[in-house]
Order: C-alpha cells, then sequence, then structure tokens
C-alpha cells in the first residue's frame, strides 16, 4: 500500500516507525522545511524517496493510498480535504480539526468519497487503556460513577518558540487541545460518550508568550448520570509528572497512569475474575516518550480497515468527539457559564484575546 507523510516534525518519527512496521511502501514525504524532510530521510534510511513541499503536488503525482497528516493542526482540515478529493484514505494528527464545521466537513467528505478517515489517538491502543476498555465493554464496573483524567506535564518557553505556531488560536489552542486531548478523548469514550453539560476554567498562568491556555479545569455531566473531571497543565515543575485516567464504578475502580497512561496502577473489582499484581504486570509498558507504541497498531487498523471497507477503530466521528469537549472547555471557561451538547458551532478562533 503506498504510503505518504504530509508534516515531518516532532511527532513524524512515529508515523514513519508505524509505516515500516506495518510493510507499508513509503511513497513520498511532504514539509514546507526540506531540511526536516532530509533528516527523516537519513533516519529511517529512505533512499532517494520523492521529498515535496507543496502536498497538493505530491498527491497528483505519486497518487498515495493512504496519507498521514501530521502538519500544524490549523493546517489539518484543509489537507485532509484535498487528500480526500484526492481518493486518499486519512490518518489525521490529533486535533482532528480546529472548528466543528471543519471536523463535519471531513467527516462527510470521507463518506462521499468512500475512503477511511482515522484520528490519531493512538493511547486507544495501549494495553492498560485496552484492558480497561475491555471491563467497561464487559460491565464489570456495574454502573459507572465518576471518571478523572489528569495531565500534569511541562512545557516551557522553548517548545513554544521551537514552533511558532504552537500556543496559537489560529493554528493549535492550548494544553488542553495539544497536550491534553489524548486523555479528554480516553475519558469521554470510557464514560459513555454522550455528555449533557460542560463547566470549565482555563487560564494562561506563566506563559505570556503564547496566547492560548496552559492551564484548564472542567467537570462533565454525562447523559448517563456519570460525571466526569478534568485537569490539564503544562506548568508542572519540572518537567512532566504523570498523565492519568482513574475511572470508579459501584462494583470497580481502574487506575491507568505513567508517563502517558500506559501502566496500570489500581485495579480493584468486586468479581474477583483476575489478579490485580498479575493485571498490573501484564498490561504495563514503559514507552521511551509519551507518544507510546500505540501508532503501530492504529497503522494496523487502518490498513485491515481499508482493505476491508470498514470504519477504523478510531474514526472521523470519534475525533470530532475529543475535540468537541475542548472546544465546550474553551467556550464554558470564556462565558462564565455551563454549556450544553452537543456543540453546533465552535472554533479556536472564537477565544481569540481570550486572556488579553
Amino acid at each position: 500500500m503506498r504510503y505518504a507523510l504530509i508534516g515531518c516534525g516532532r511527532v513524524s518519527p512515529n508515523h514513519l516507525q508505524a509505516a515500516r512496521n506495518n510493510r507499508l511502501e513509503i511513497a513520498a514525504l511532504c514539509d514546507i522545511n526540506p531540511e526536516m524532510m532530509q533528516e527523516k530521510a537519513d533516519r529511517f534510511d529512505l533512499g532517494e524517496v520523492p521529498q515535496y513541499t507543496d502536498y497538493k503536488q505530491m498527491l497528483k503525482e505519486i497518487c498515495p493510498e493512504l496519507v498521514a497528516i501530521a502538519t500544524d493542526s490549523g493546517k489539518h482540515a484543509a489537507i485532509a480535504l484535498e487528500c480526500i478529493a484526492n481518493g486518499c484514505n486519512v490518518i489525521i494528527e490529533k486535533p482532528i480539526a480546529l472548528s466543528i464545521a471543519d471536523a463535519d466537513a471531513i467527516i462527510r467528505a470521507g463518506r462521499e468519497k468512500g475512503v477511511a478517515v482515522c484520528v490519531n489517538h493512538q493511547n486507544r491502543f495501549n494495553k492498560s487503556i485496552q484492558y480497561i476498555r475491555k471491563a467497561v465493554e464487559e460491565k464489570r464496573f456495574g454502573r459507572l460513577l465518576h471518571g478523572a483524567a489528569t495531565i500534569r506535564w511541562n512545557r516551557g518557553e522553548e517548545y513554544y518558540k521551537a514552533a511558532s505556531w504552537r500556543g496559537t488560536w489560529a493554528m493549535d489552542g492550548g494544553c488542553l487541545m495539544n497536550q491534553c486531548i489524548h486523555n479528554i478523548d480516553l475519558l469521554r469514550w470510557m464514560m459513555g460518550d454522550e455528555i449533557e453539560e460542560v463547566t470549565a476554567y482555563t487560564d494562561r498562568l506563566i506563559h505570556p508568550y503564547m496566547e492560548a491556555e496552559d492551564f484548564g479545569m472542567a467537570m462533565l455531566k454525562f447523559k448517563n448520570g456519570a460525571y466526569g473531571l478534568i485537569e490539564g497543565t503544562v506548568n508542572v515543575y519540572p518537567k512532566n509528572l504523570e498523565e492519568t485516567l482513574i475511572l470508579f464504578g459501584e462494583k470497580a475502580t481502574a487506575k491507568a497512569a505513567g508517563t502517558s497512561v500506559n501502566t496500570i496502577a489500581e485495579w480493584s473489582f468486586a468479581d474477583g475474575l483476575d489478579e490485580p499484581s498479575e493485571v498490573k504486570e501484564a498490561y504495563s509498558e514503559n514507552p521511551p516518550n509519551v507518544y507510546g507504541f500505540g501508532h503501530t497498531p492504529l497503522y494496523a487498523d487502518v490498513i485491515d480497515a481499508i482493505r476491508n471497507k470498514r470504519a477504523p477503530y478510531v474514526d472521523g466521528e470519534a475525533g470530532k468527539r475529543a475535540l468537541e469537549v475542548v472546544l465546550a472547555i474553551y467556550q464554558s471557561a470564556a462565558r462564565h457559564c455551563p454549556v450544553k451538547l452537543p456543540l453546533k458551532e465552535c472554533a479556536t478562533m472564537d477565544f481569540v484575546n481570550q486572556f488579553q
């Protein structure tokens, strides 16, 4: 299967390694920075792989079957729509887009063209998360009562100034949209997806050089009667501390922890079907960075989805649901009141000057 990568920045090595692990034909690289492309070509020993600074030209000349989009977040929608129009299946780095309208357009275009649209929420494939999800689907928790997603990380001035798009409303959003959206996706997915109301606060506490938030807290009220808590920050001193996901049910408590919810730290179930110490050992991993090991199985799922003409495990609708929570948090914080879901219209650009 012919594969191309658009965007050769920070996360691109994970995409290229996943493509290689799944025996894809890496047919082209694309980036506006030729040096970044060449560095990735050298690192992965891609030889004379074609390199493009214009993705539209690349699509016409290479005709890839599958394209991964790992550019600045604000460019995801336009590039995805162009790829889909050319008949390409797509893997879109999170977030799917920066507006509800663009997310809807991507989903609609994919459906009309009959191509697979996947959003890269790779942590769904963590061993820890898969085992917790299995327990949810088997209803081992009983009634889910509440869940909490915490992302306690550090990003300093060097990180934001290394790429001018980071932390901007037009191209990114703040810590909730960039660093926290993976765990927000997991919380919504685990707790029942359908959210009735969001109440939130956001702030820019110690990053005056960025436009968007570096801190956010929110409460979610799910339609099934459960509640969700979100705490997200990039202000933790002096480095990343943890990312955790905790689910509390009437008959069970489970906690995923570690750098990126890649370990099981708590496993208490009334049914006694498994030994907690064995679960913690068997379903915990130690990835080298916050990206974890999820890209390779996500790619494998997309390839299978394309071949069998089914929706990917993490499809465009899933990507939209994660985006919707972040935008609802922004809206609630800006309006100082609860926000009802679903959101019909909302975009990061609605919040320009929020912290001025």
